[in-house]
This record gives C-alpha cells, sequence and structure tokens, in this order.
C-alpha cells in the first residue's frame, strides 16, 4: 500500500426530486418487472423534473461539501468536472457551476470526458496535482454528475439515473487516496454518442466483455503490486491482499453487470467460486444499496457507491473503487478512511433526497419522457 496524506477532505451528494419504480417501467412497456429488478438488480431510477438537469444537481453537491468543509472559497484553485452530460462542445461544464458558486480568479477551471471514468480522472488528476506541489496550499473541487437517459424502449432504459457527487481534494478528513493506482484501457467502440445525436448508442454485450476484462487486468495489478510491496515472510494469496480491503466498490451500471466482473476477477485470481462468490457478497453487494436506488448515475456512479462504504467506517480502514468507462479505460484506486468518515455526515442529506423523492408512476414518466423529446 502506498500511503498518501492527500485526500478527500469534504463530501456532498445530491440525487434529483424524481424517481421511477422499476415495476412501473415494466407495466408501460410490457416486460416483466422481474427482468429489471431480479435480472438486471435495478429497483428504482433516479429522474429529473423540469427545470433540474446536470448543473443544479452539480451545484447542489458542491454547495453541500463545501457547507461541511472548514475551508472557503478562496482555498479553491482547482474546479473540475467528471461528465458525459456535456451542455456545450467547448466551454466546460466547470464554468457553469463555478458561475452559480461564484468561484473566479486565480482558479483552473476544466471539464474531463471519458464516459463514466471522469470523475474518477477529475479525482486523481486533483490528487496528483496536490502531490506534484502545484497546488501551493490550495485546495481542489472536484464534482462527478450525469444524467442518464436513453431512447424509449432502448435496452439501457431500466438503467437510467442521475446524481451527483462533490469531493474537495487536499488533507485526507473523510479518506486518503493511496498513491498507486492501477489503470487499463484499451481502444473500442462498447458505448458512445456522436455529436448531434441526442442519445447513446451501445454494445451491449461488447460492453459487459470490456467492463470484464478491465475489471480483472486493473485487480491483477493491484494484487501483483501489494504482493511485492509485502512485508510478510510469506507472500499474501490473491484471497488474503482482498480480504485487506474492508469494501470494495465498483462503477455500477447495473448491478448485475458488476457481479458478472466480479466473477472475472476471481477467474483472473485463480480464486474458487465460493471465496469469489464470498468476497461479492460481503465487500461488493453493501455498497451498492444506493446504486439500485437511483440507476446508473454515470461518472457519479462509482462515487456514490464510495461514499456510502465511507459512511460510518474506522480511521484507517481500507476501501477499493474500481472505476471503468466505454471507449474503454478502467482505472482501481484504494483509499483509507480518515477521522470524519465514521460521522458519515455527508448522507444525511443524501438520504434525505431518497426519501423525499416524489415516485412516478407509467403515466407520469411517459409524459416526462414526452417532454423531454420535445426539448
Amino acid at each position: 500500500m502506498s500511503t498518501s496524506t492527500v485526500g478527500i477532505s469534504a463530501l456532498g451528494v445530491h440525487f434529483p426530486s424524481a424517481a421511477l419504480p422499476l415495476a412501473e417501467l415494466g407495466a408501460l412497456r410490457g416486460v416483466d418487472p422481474n427482468k429489471y429488478l431480479s435480472g438486471l438488480g435495478c429497483h428504482e431510477m433516479a429522474l429529473c423534473p423540469a427545470g433540474t438537469d446536470v448543473v443544479t444537481l452539480a451545484v447542489e453537491a458542491a454547495r453541500r461539501a463545501l457547507a461541511s468543509w472548514s475551508g472557503s472559497m478562496g482555498d479553491i484553485g482547482l474546479i473540475v468536472v467528471g461528465t458525459e452530460t456535456a451542455k456545450d462542445m467547448s466551454r466546460p461544464l466547470s464554468a457553469w457551476v463555478a458561475e452559480e458558486l461564484g468561484l473566479s480568479g486565480a482558479v483552473r477551471s476544466y471539464e474531463v470526458k471519458h464516459a463514466c471514468y471522469g470523475g474518477t480522472l477529475a479525482l486523481r488528476q486533483a490528487v496528483e496535482w496536490q502531490l506534484s506541489g502545484a497546488a501551493r496550499g490550495k485546495s481542489a473541487l472536484v464534482i462527478a454528475a450525469d444524467v442518464a437517459l436513453y431512447a424509449p424502449e432502448d435496452s439501457g432504459e431500466p438503467t437510467q439515473g442521475a446524481g451527483a457527487v462533490a469531493m474537495i481534494v487536499g488533507t485526507p478528513d473523510v479518506a486518503a487516496v493511496d498513491v498507486a493506482s492501477f489503470p487499463f484501457s484499451q481502444p473500442a467502440f462498447d458505448f458512445w454518442r456522436p455529436v448531434g445525436q441526442a442519445f447513446p448508442s451501445v454494445e451491449g454485450q461488447l460492453s459487459l466483455d470490456c467492463y470484464k476484462l478491465a475489471a480483472a487486468s486493473c485487480f491483477a495489478d493491484y494484487v501483483a503490486y501489494e504482493q511485492a510491496e509485502s512485508t510478510a515472510k510469506q507472500t499474501p494469496s490473491p484471497a488474503e491482499v482482498l480480504n485487506e480491503l474492508e469494501r470494495v466498490c465498483f462503477h455500477v451500471p447495473f448491478p448485475k453487470m458488476v457481479k458478472k466482473a466480479v466473477a472475472e476477477v476471481g477467474e483472473r485470481l485463480g480464486l474458487d467460486e465460493a471465496t469469489t462468490a464470498g468476497f461479492y457478497e460481503s465487500k461488493v453487494v453493501p455498497t451498492m444499496r444506493i446504486n439500485q436506488r437511483v440507476g446508473n448515475c454515470y461518472t457519479a456512479s462509482l462515487w456514490i457507491s464510495v461514499a456510502s462504504a465511507l459512511a460510518g467506517m474506522k480511521p484507517g480502514t481500507r476501501v477499493g473503487a474500481f472505476s471503468y468507462g466505454s471507449g474503454f479505460g478502467g482505472e482501481l484506486l484504494t483509499l483509507s478512511a480518515g477521522p470524519k468518515a465514521a460521522e458519515g455526515a455527508w448522507m444525511t442529506a443524501a438520504e434525505r433526497d431518497l426519501n423525499e423523492r416524489e415516485m412516478l408512476d407509467a403515466a407520469a414518466y411517459a409524459a416526462l419522457r414526452a417532454a423531454h423529446l420535445k426539448g
């Protein structure tokens, strides 16, 4: 493990005020709801009503992170937004967010795009900016925010979601981000949305294969690194290395996709099926509780899982975080809970968002989509 004095100082998580139970989508589409509930592992999707978009989600998440942070706006030297819900092909989404927050001056501001991997890249850049010394005592505001919508009746429709996670990157009060990380990339057209195309296109089987390959490759590199770094008399087994992680979070397109990726990881590491199943049930499943209620939030998906996992953790407890973005690229990070993790204060507002949502029925959802298609 490569320890770090840099990490997440504060967190903010925000979800929109509407949602659709997947049983209602099944009724609308004439599909057995169990295909979504059991087949995909999805229960509800978060939806943006009129007046809510990726900017409002990102701004509210940022305000929540800033409100729980001991610093001031003058202490921010970098704002970066990871998203695939761009508003403009030139002006970065960070500019809209900074405008709403009143953040300007000696601040670096930009947007990161790499499908669902963009938020993780934004975080890594902020961490490395800190570690390089370029920050000169400033902190970074990193936001992962997206609104995922597919064409009505598209196979991806039941996985839709929306949400935002904001992180202040500086001192590791909530979590330290370990210096070493484990990336893997390979060009592929598994998911894409050309300029001018309203909804994404997906090659489902290829996307699953790419996701599994990235996960298996990143975890294999991580295990090899930890084995090489170990000072124990006997080299730890892959299972022992993984067991050092209290929770392991994944990007969650839908939970069953994560389960298939974990099976691939286990096979690559030579774990028996029982060990892999135990790893999945004990370390991965608990991290997807909120993802099942909000759907795929693209860049925010992994960080929703991480925010949920960190809440209530004792200082020093370790968490794995595997990120994936179509195109494709993946990266495995490890974090260690900081002194403020045990409080889990950021989850209070997030849980309130979830519990106070308007639950739409099939007719209301159809009307919402019709309004969206009209633009």
